[in-house]
């Protein structure tokens, strides 16, 4: 999740641009990953990214994505948008072995736990 400062018509402006312009399918836009020293993910970086997804909230100042790869570090030459590798009949690498559906089910789990804990708003925008 990515945290921003932007004020709700900032981010339904945001939101629209991401669907118009198809930023979310750009792979010079694919977040990278956070290699933690130490962990499993310690070797997980640029190379590693298989698919993708990005969903930028128009309620709260919060773009939520998640990518996927391979579990055991090896290099994708091809990444594609989660939308992509999730279609009936797409016979990609990443497509095959799940990793649109991986990358999309923890965007969406990690969604629906923040607006399920999330407050409403205590002030009205000015």
């Amino acid at each position: 999740m990515l945290f921003t400062e932007a004020d709700a018509p900032a981010m339904t402006s945001l939101a629209a641009r991401f669907k118009s312009e198809g930023l979310a399918r750009r792979t010079d836009l694919m977040p990278r990953p956070y290699a933690a020293k130490g962990t499993v993910a310690e070797h997980f970086g640029d190379r590693q990214r298989a698919s993708w997804t990005v969903s930028v909230l128009t309620e709260a100042p919060v773009v939520v994505y998640a990518v996927s790869g391979w579990a055991d570090g090896r290099p994708v030459d091809a990444p594609e948008p989660a939308a992509d590798a999730m279609r009936a009949g797409a016979t990609t690498a990443p497509a095959q072995a799940g990793l649109g559906h991986e990358a999309q089910g923890l965007a969406d789990r990690i969604e629906r736990g923040f607006r399920k804990t999330a407050a409403p708003a205590t002030e009205k925008p000015s």
